[in-house]
């Protein structure tokens, strides 16, 4: 009888471990599923045109193809559904029998307008289309191209695609391997192994825990490259990484929503849902196993998350953070931290928007369900690659400069 009271007790403790115990919002939004429209991959053809359009590849976006007349064609793009955010988003190739001057019209439903600046792939690298081949008129976006038989990739932002995060997960899995861990910790809705990248110097117990997340919503590269350059300063062998690593720890989630990332959609997972308005009571799968994982893994290290960083993208340069910081482990790490990156940073303004999340999002559920500091990194569509990185590390340089400070 004592052994059946002891298995049950450990039962009951493994399960509490790995509960995701639901939290409130003032606005609760329903995450249950909601149906999408499916892209049909395929390449599209005007003969007589001699031009070929195709979304036959990871993290396409264009629902039809049409000629407007000898030189011009229109591409169509519908969202996954709605109702769903004004930022469409688009990736195609593009390419031609014979070299020529084409331009292509962007087509959206009535009440969306073109938001990101063409990205152009071609020779293996990315320019940005110059401004003079971008024609506004009437609210209407054109673009002016160079065509030949070597098929350019046109999109909303660089592709990062599911392959892509992966590789680059485990080849700083590989060049740091005492300090950087790779795993995968769950599936998505449609099977894609979800990646976590665990950093610590092989002690787990008793260490405080922060924790980073990113591509929540597909297209938000920019927020990821942040992420990138965020985490590679981390884990540089220098002193001020090794004595942050003494007392802390990092769970870092590369991609939250893959079947989105692949499908090319807007912003929603393959369930027609946005992931971050599920952190309530964690309808998709994705957002389910995060939140276990986390709370699983701190219980069982008997430590704690005390900052939740989510990398986004907007227009902007710009940091959503929560009001209430009073009552949180770390009451004046966010006062502190954009001080000291305004110090390290020439010229550069913090811009912050603070309000306590009424919705279900991240940065609400790290402070109402772990008491921690949560904060949207949100870099902006148009950031320069340079300005990226330098924000990336000197966030993540001052963030260990002032825990390394900090008593527990």
């Amino acid at each position: 009888m004592r052994r059946i009271i002891q298995l049950l007790f450990s039962f009951l403790i493994l399960y509490n471990c790995g509960n995701a115990k639901h939290v409130s919002f003032e606005n609760y939004i329903d995450t249950k599923n909601r149906n999408i429209t499916k892209q049909k991959k395929q390449t599209f053809c005007s003969e007589n045109q001699e031009v070929y359009v195709s979304n036959e590849f990871s993290g396409a976006r264009i629902n039809d193809f049409q000629k407007v007349n000898d030189s011009t064609g229109r591409v169509i793009i519908y969202p996954e559904n709605e109702p769903i955010n004004n930022s469409p988003y688009y990736a195609f190739k593009i390419w031609s029998k014979s070299p020529k001057t084409y331009y292509i019209n962007f087509d959206y439903p009535e009440e969306y307008n073109h938001r990101y600046v063409p990205k152009i792939y071609k020779n293996n690298s990315w320019t940005i289309l110059d401004s003079l081949n971008i024609i506004e008129k009437n609210d209407k976006t054109s673009i002016k191209l160079s065509l030949d038989n070597s098929p350019q990739i046109v999109a909303a932002q660089q592709i990062e695609d599911y392959n892509s995060v992966i590789s680059w997960s485990k080849t700083l899995n590989v060049k740091n391997s005492n300090l950087v861990h790779f795993d995968y910790y769950g599936e998505s809705s449609e099977k894609r192994k979800l990646p976590i990248l665990k950093l610590n110097n092989g002690e787990t117990k008793n260490k405080d825990v922060i924790v980073l997340l990113t591509r929540q919503h597909p297209p938000e590269v920019t927020g990821y490259y942040a992420f990138q350059h965020f985490l590679n300063s981390l884990i540089k062998e220098n002193n001020l990484s090794k004595q942050f690593f003494d007392k802390y720890q990092i769970l870092a989630f590369p991609i939250l929503n893959p079947d989105g990332v692949e499908r090319g959609h807007w912003r929603h997972n393959a369930n027609g849902v946005d992931t971050n308005r599920d952190w309530s009571k964690y309808n998709q799968k994705e957002i389910k196993q995060t939140v276990k994982y986390i709370n699983k893994y701190v219980k069982k290290n008997n430590s704690r998350v005390i900052i939740g960083l989510d990398f986004h993208s907007t227009w902007y340069d710009v940091f959503y953070t929560n009001k209430e910081r009073a009552s949180t482990t770390l009451p004046n790490f966010v006062s502190n931290w954009f001080e000291s990156i305004e110090d390290d940073y020439p010229n550069y303004k913090v811009k912050e928007a603070s309000g306590n999340s009424l919705k279900p999002v991240s940065k609400g559920w790290f402070l109402k369900a772990h008491n921690a500091v949560g904060i949207t990194f949100e870099i902006g569509d148009n950031t320069e690659e340079k300005n990226i990185e330098l924000i990336g590390n000197i966030a993540a340089t001052q963030m260990m400069k002032i825990l390394l400070k900090t008593k527990r």
